[in-house]
């Protein structure tokens, strides 16, 4: 749930509740006013009645009305103090039952005590009060209704500066530029964040040309004495005074040399893999690389009696054709090593996937382990950094590289 929708339902959950409390008040408080009301009306009607017997020793004639009805009953001795309460009378000619407000008090007139009640009707009042009532619903109704357009429209300006934020943090890359400027806001917090943002994306930037001027430097630097090395000891073979032992160390010398060189420019085409540093991407046909690929191979295929079919169609791919020879090479020569002899590799190239199924280890390798770094069996002589290589190439142009097995074929498949 996005934050503006969130704030906006809690934002009307709160002044929905506040303003249900506050129109229960304020109708009660309505209500009030208008029994403080009437009290006051029949304490001056009671006063009133009063002064008219007091003047004219006689008890009014009793009269009703829709609104306003007064009656006397004798009582006797009885003796008891006015009171108001809450009544209900019949109203117009259906005999329709309202309430109303009344006012009981005792009056003596030639030595007898009467009851005399007075009554008035509340149904203007009450109607009066149930419009405002109803009003007030209709304005919390409205209120809402502009509170919801306001939080969908006027604070969906608002928070842009936020989105700008995350497009650019989600457009950030360390080899090239973030992404679009933000607009000015007068926003504190975003003005805040953004500086946060282009603090980090400059320390981000100067870390990476550090580290890759680094890199850089340190497999030049290397290469440069393995290179030496690698000369020297092909110097040292061609020497015919060295004995048989002398060769063979030689060889395993040489051998460790050419490993560590391989393991350094492996690293470094990792490094520039990771970071996008091929920017040299066209279309690419896949067919006759692959085909290409294949025939640069043969050699070896024809030592280990490894039977090569394959089954391909016209695919073009938009990449860099150096890290395309890469991925192939890496995955034909993966398919090789690990076969067996008279073994057979599968090539299938169509629009959706490219794969290549070899046989070979009879059990089904960890399909999690091994694209890992330097994951690699204990027999094998390369840098365990292949299919790694392959796997970053793959990422890199949102292709998928996966694994499976299907006794006797290890397969591994590229799907675009």
């Amino acid at each position: 749930m996005k934050l503006a929708t969130q704030y906006t339902r809690v934002s009307m959950l709160t002044s929905l509740v506040v303003l249900l409390i506050a129109g229960g008040i304020y109708y009660f408080a309505i209500s009030y006013i208008a029994d403080k009301q009437f009290d006051r009306d029949l304490a001056e009607e009671l006063g009133e009645m009063n002064e008219f017997i007091q003047q004219h020793h006689r008890l009014p004639k009793p009269f009703e009305f829709d609104s306003y009805q007064a009656k006397f009953e004798p009582v006797g001795q009885m003796m008891a103090p006015p009171r108001l309460t809450d009544t209900i009378i019949s109203s117009g000619r259906a005999s329709k039952p309202v309430s109303a407000r009344a006012i009981i008090a005792i009056v003596r007139l030639d030595k007898t005590n009467y009851r005399m009640t007075i009554v008035e009707s509340k149904e203007t009042t009450d109607d009066l009060v149930q419009i405002i009532f109803l009003i007030t619903i209709l304005l919390i109704g409205l209120l809402l209704l502009a509170l919801l357009l306001a939080n969908r429209f006027l604070l969906r300006g608002l928070w842009q500066p936020f989105y700008h934020l995350l497009d650019r943090l989600l457009a950030f890359s360390l080899t090239g530029k973030g992404g679009n400027s933000v607009p000015e806001t007068n926003v504190d917090e975003f003005r805040e964040l953004q500086a946060a943002i282009s603090a980090m994306e400059e320390k981000a930037g100067l870390e990476y040309l550090a580290l890759k001027a680094f890199t850089e430097n340190a497999s030049h630097e290397m290469m440069t004495p393995i290179a030496v090395i690698t000369s020297k000891l092909d110097n040292l073979v061609q020497d015919e005074s060295l004995t048989e032992e002398h060769l063979a160390q030689l060889q395993d010398i040489y051998n460790a040399g050419n490993k560590l060189s391989r393991l350094g420019q492996s690293l470094l085409l990792l490094v520039k893999i990771d970071h996008q540093l091929f920017k040299d991407a066209v279309e690419v046909h896949l067919e006759p690389a692959l085909a290409d690929k294949v025939g640069q191979f043969a050699e070896i295929t024809s030592k280990k009696s490894i039977v090569v079919t394959s089954k391909t169609e016209s695919v073009i791919a938009t990449a860099s054709p150096y890290l395309i020879d890469i991925l192939l090479n890496n995955l034909l020569g993966n398919a090789i090593r690990h076969n067996n002899n008279y073994g057979q590799i599968r090539i299938n190239l169509n629009k959706e996937r490219l794969s290549f199924a070899n046989t070979g280890a009879p059990d089904k390798l960890d399909a999690d382990k091994i694209f890992e770094r330097f994951e690699k069996s204990p027999a094998s002589e390369g840098t365990g950094l292949g299919l790694t290589i392959a796997r970053n190439i793959c990422e890199g142009y949102n292709w998928k590289l996966d694994y499976s097995f299907d006794n006797p074929y290890h397969t591994f498949t590229i799907r675009f």
